[in-house]
Order: C-alpha cells, then sequence, then structure tokens
C-alpha cells in the first residue's frame, strides 16, 4: 500500500503549509511574573526591544516594548486564526472592536480589504509565572472575496467541541478539539460568513489532538481526493501512521484519501491538523497583505498609505485591557460578550 506519509518535515516556529493554508506559528513563551504595566518583571537589557525574537530566558517579547505582543499592523486579503491554549491575547482593530481572550479560546478574523489590528499578550499575574502558548494560522482567501468587509468572530473555549476517541487498551485516551469543521457528530461553531471555511466544498479543519502514550485512534479519509491534509507533532516523543513513525518536532503531508490509524509513543502526543482544498489561485504576497498579482500588492500599500484602513482609535500602538483577568469581546457593531476568566463547560 501507499505510504500514508506523502512529504516530512521539521517544525521551527513557523511551519510550513499548502494551498489554502499561507502560514502556521506556534508561540510557547515562559514568561515571568507580571509587573503592574503587565510586561515582565524581568531585564531587558541585550534583548532587541522592537524585535526581540531570539527566545532569551524562554520568552519573547516581539515587537511590545512593554507587553509582549504584536503592536497596530495591517492585513489585506485573508484570514488570520488565533488558538490561545494558555495565557491571553488582548485584541484592539481599527474598526473600534476590542477582545481579550485566551484559554482555549479562537478568534478568527477576516481581514478582507483591509484592517488594523493589534495582539498583546498581558501578563496578569504578579506573583507567579504567565506561560503563553498560541497557533496563529493564516488562510487564504479567493480572489472573489478578498476585498469583503472586515470581521472577527469568537470561538469561545466552552462552544468548541471535544472529540473523546473510544479508550485504547489500558485506558488510554485520545481527544481532538474541532477548531474549525466537523469531525463524527461535533461541528466546530461557525466561521465568518466569507471565510474560505464556510464553503461546504472548501472541506476545511483544524483539529488540536492529545494523545495519552500508546493511545490509538484512526482519523477518517477527507471528503474530496484533492482535499490537503497536514499533521504536525508539536509535543510529546512521536506518533505512528500506518506505522510509520513521525517524530516530534516534526510535520507531515497525509494520504488522506483513506482511515489512517495513528498510535502515541512512550510519553503520549499533542498535534495540530490543518486541512482545506486548495483554493488553486496565484498568490502575491509582501508581509501583511496577501493578493493575487503584484500590482495588488502594490495598490494595498498605497490604499494603507492613504486611508490608514480607517484609522487607528486607540491612544497607543500596543493598548491593553487591564489587570482584571476577565475575557471578553466587544465588536464593531457594539455587541458584547463576557465570560469569567476560566472556560466554562460546555452543556
Amino acid at each position: 500500500m501507499a505510504d500514508a506519509l506523502l512529504q516530512t518535515f521539521p517544525l521551527g516556529t513557523q511551519w510550513p503549509t499548502i494551498d489554502p493554508f499561507l502560514f502556521c506559528a506556534h508561540h510557547r513563551d515562559d514568561y515571568p511574573e507580571g509587573t503592574d504595566g503587565l510586561g515582565p518583571d524581568a531585564p531587558l537589557v541585550g534583548r532587541d526591544i522592537g524585535m526581540d525574537f531570539a527566545g532569551v530566558d524562554g520568552w519573547n517579547m516581539y515587537h511590545g516594548s512593554t507587553v509582549p505582543g504584536f503592536p497596530q499592523h495591517p492585513h489585506r486579503g485573508f484570514e488570520t486564526i488565533t488558538y490561545v491554549r494558555t495565557g491571553f491575547c488582548d485584541h484592539s482593530d481599527s474598526l473600534g472592536a476590542t477582545a481579550r481572550f485566551g484559554r482555549g479560546d479562537t478568534q478568527w478574523m477576516t481581514a478582507g480589504k483591509g484592517i488594523v489590528h493589534c495582539e498583546m499578550f498581558p501578563l496578569l499575574d504578579p506573583d507567579g509565572p504567565n506561560p503563553l502558548e498560541l497557533f496563529q494560522i493564516w488562510l487564504n482567501l479567493p480572489a472573489a472575496d478578498k476585498m469583503v468587509e472586515p470581521y472577527f468572530t469568537m470561538l469561545w473555549s466552552h462552544e468548541t467541541p471535544t472529540v473523546i476517541a473510544e479508550p485504547s487498551e489500558g485506558g488510554a485516551m485520545v481527544d481532538i478539539t474541532v477548531i474549525a469543521g466537523s469531525l463524527a457528530s461535533a461541528t466546530a461553531p461557525a466561521p465568518p460568513p466569507n471565510s474560505w471555511a464556510s464553503k461546504a466544498e472548501a472541506d476545511v479543519a483544524v483539529w488540536h489532538l492529545r494523545f495519552d502514550a500508546g493511545a490509538r485512534w484512526t482519523m477518517p479519509p477527507t471528503e474530496g481526493d484533492d482535499t490537503h491534509r497536514l499533521l504536525y507533532a508539536f509535543s510529546g516523543s512521536w506518533v505512528t501512521v500506518e506505522g510509520e513513525r513521525l517524530d516530534a518536532g516534526n510535520g507531515a503531508v497525509l494520504d488522506s484519501s483513506r482511515p489512517l490509524e495513528l498510535i502515541a509513543g512512550d510519553d503520549g502526543v499533542e498535534c495540530m491538523v490543518l486541512q482545506g482544498r486548495p483554493i488553486g489561485e496565484p498568490v502575491a504576497q509582501y508581509g501583511p497583505f496577501v493578493m493575487n498579482t503584484q500590482a495588488e500588492i502594490q495598490q494595498a500599500f498605497e490604499d494603507y498609505r492613504r486611508t490608514q484602513f480607517g484609522g487607528w482609535p486607540w491612544g497607543s500602538d500596543d493598548p491593553n485591557h487591564g489587570a482584571t483577568p476577565r475575557r471578553f469581546a466587544r465588536h464593531a457593531d457594539g455587541r458584547v460578550e463576557a465570560f469569567d476568566v476560566e472556560p466554562v463547560p460546555a452543556d
């Protein structure tokens, strides 16, 4: 039988992707105690502030100067999916919307014709460590939707389904968080209305897999033979796919046309799965803009210089939402969602 792993590759901070995905970054930072300003209570001497990606002492400031994160920056022509497993992300944007999310929440933002936003990582615990782990995934938009109105949706952790597979021998468990798409009887919350993922024929899925040591699970085939599916083993020991071993710290393009049995190694394993039918259009990308032609990229820069995509309504480039650990979203239309800090279990 043909190989289950069609191609393998090592994982770094940024993971290889295939159409319709453009980018996937895994951020894991062991931040120390926080200050009154919600930054790290540690010296910043020797860090390249404004461009700190060196991982000194196990954490980064990224483009932040006080609070770690990414101060205001523009996007056009694609979507960002930000899945925060540990810690918090503070979002603010040029539409006047804000959000604080984390601990299993996902923000799905359609940049469309243009938006400016920031993503800051406030360190809310002044007395203990502030670990952060998140994944940011870029999903392309087809040409017909690249200039839609910008929009974001919150996929709160208590609304995001988890599939618990049948226990393996010895009680070893597999659980799959369904961030996008469907699996078994579980369907993820709806993505934004103009997303490529909102089209049934796109066969888009984003899953987070967690295996106990020795646990087994059979991954079903995709709906279409042309659907791309990638498996990223990002933590733990290893996983075998139809007997082919994939060590943690590596990813693979899978044969998605048939069921594949996955078995975790001695220390268990955690994986992400990205799948989707390709959009199949030319991709022109420069920095934060993703279009179909270089002329459209040039137009994006001209439009941003002229309009600032609506302007920045906040008093600083890197606003945060204060020291109270409360998850919320205030949408551009004035609608507010708010929750206690801990995720609320689904009914």
